[in-house]
């Protein structure tokens, strides 16, 4: 299993993640627990501001709070975090948070979208300058029933009948392409994708969508590739952006994007989006996991 870095490791026990917690029910927004991206990206070569655009769409299914008279309210929130954020916000103490709105009264839900705003927003560039603010929507209960569901897009490589190896952390020496050959534009998408909490060890489960032009990507080696990440310890933000650096890197497209739908735990998905040029974020739709 891949280790975080020493210093990146300790910030991590410092949070509320793998512990008992007392679960507050009145709003505090100092339970947002801000991890800096920097010391995963260093690892890849990362430093300064990354070579690529894109977000970390959240969906959190648990939001809920007391109107003026008391009576319990709740929304599906989306949170959109920009990836050139100096910070993401520890997940479970992304939820320790929004568990504070339980029994707080507020007026409307216009307002509790506005405090997850400047909330999130302030935690993730951590007292730094802010470039970019999170964005936030809230969806109500009248609006449930025109959630859509979807499946991502593309060429399904777990149709492969192919042999893995059990790898302890991923290895992109299995990715190669055609460079003597025609570019293609191709999106390819698997099932396949699963990685570990860094702290608790607990499974991650996701689906993967890459879009791409430049050299033809050789699809069993990026299937096995996936699969390389079974035994990685990692958040989802870093795995896509490992995923991304790495089929850069060894296949060298002239345009990519990596997408990851990761199924939820205690309320939170986290879908992380990198592109290598500007462009509108993927829609925000939950596969049948999710």
């Amino acid at each position: 299993m891949t280790p975080a870095t020493p210093g990146h490791d300790a910030l991590l026990h410092a949070s509320a993640l793998g512990k008992a917690t007392a679960y507050v029910d009145q709003y505090d927004p100092a339970l947002l627990f801000p991890i800096p991206r920097a010391p995963q990206r260093a690892q890849l070569g990362i430093n300064g501001q990354p070579g690529f655009f894109g977000a970390d769409l959240w969906t959190a299914y648990e939001l809920s709070w007391l109107n003026a008279r008391g009576k319990p309210q709740l929304a599906i929130a989306r949170i959109l975090v920009p990836c050139e954020s100096t910070h993401i916000v520890e997940s479970k103490s992304f939820k320790l948070y929004l568990n504070s709105f339980n029994g707080t009264r507020i007026a409307d839900a216009e307002e509790v979208r506005r405090r997850i705003q400047v909330d999130v927003s302030s935690a993730i560039w951590c007292g730094g300058p802010m470039r970019a603010a999170a964005g936030v929507q809230l969806i109500e209960p009248e609006a449930f029933d025109r959630e859509p569901l979807h499946e991502l897009d593309g060429l399904s490589l777990d149709r492969l009948e192919i042999d893995c190896e059990d790898l302890a952390q991923p290895a992109p020496e299995l990715l190669t392409a055609a460079f003597d050959e025609q570019p293609v534009e191709e999106t390819l998408t698997s099932r396949l994708l699963k990685s570990n909490c860094p702290v608790t060890g607990q499974p991650d489960w996701g689906s993967v969508q890459i879009r791409y032009a430049g050299p033809q990507i050789e699809q069993a080696g990026l299937l096995r590739y996936i699969v390389s990440f079974r035994r990685h310890n990692d958040f989802h933000e870093h795995c896509v952006e490992r995923m991304f650096s790495d089929i850069r890197a060894r296949c060298r497209p002239t345009k990519l994007m990596v997408y990851a739908r990761y199924t939820r735990r205690g309320g939170l998905e986290i879908n992380p989006w990198r592109t290598s040029h500007p462009g509108s974020a993927p829609p925000n739709v939950r596969t049948a996991r999710q």
